[in-house]
């Protein structure tokens, strides 16, 4: 991990999924932010991770979240995180995701 505390970090993360969603055109308030950032933490607890893996994470939570993805595709990705042994399945599984969506 890197050398900036952790509340630096989630700040950080925060600002972007808002900036993220604010180019989207669909503007993120903090507390929705810092709720994208918390759950995404939650889902990567049981592993050791980069902070590049958790941004992806609530990245791609943010992304779901704006795109009104179903229910049971979101709980699918949880799920499939929840699964992953360490952080290199997870930044695998995010870009299998998005190879698949390209297509």
């Amino acid at each position: 991990m890197n050398d900036s505390s952790p509340s630096d970090l989630s700040r950080s993360i925060q600002h972007s999924l808002q900036d993220i969603a604010s180019q989207m055109g669909k503007p993120l308030n903090e507390v929705a932010a810092a709720r994208l950032y918390q759950e995404a933490h939650e889902l990567l607890n049981h592993i050791a991770y980069e902070p590049l893996t958790l941004a992806r994470v609530a990245g791609t939570l943010l992304v779901y979240q704006l795109q009104k993805t179903e229910a049971e595709e979101l709980a699918w990705f949880k799920s499939q995180v929840q699964q992953c042994p360490d952080d290199e399945e997870v930044e695998e599984l995010i870009e299998s995701i998005h190879r698949t969506d390209a297509l």
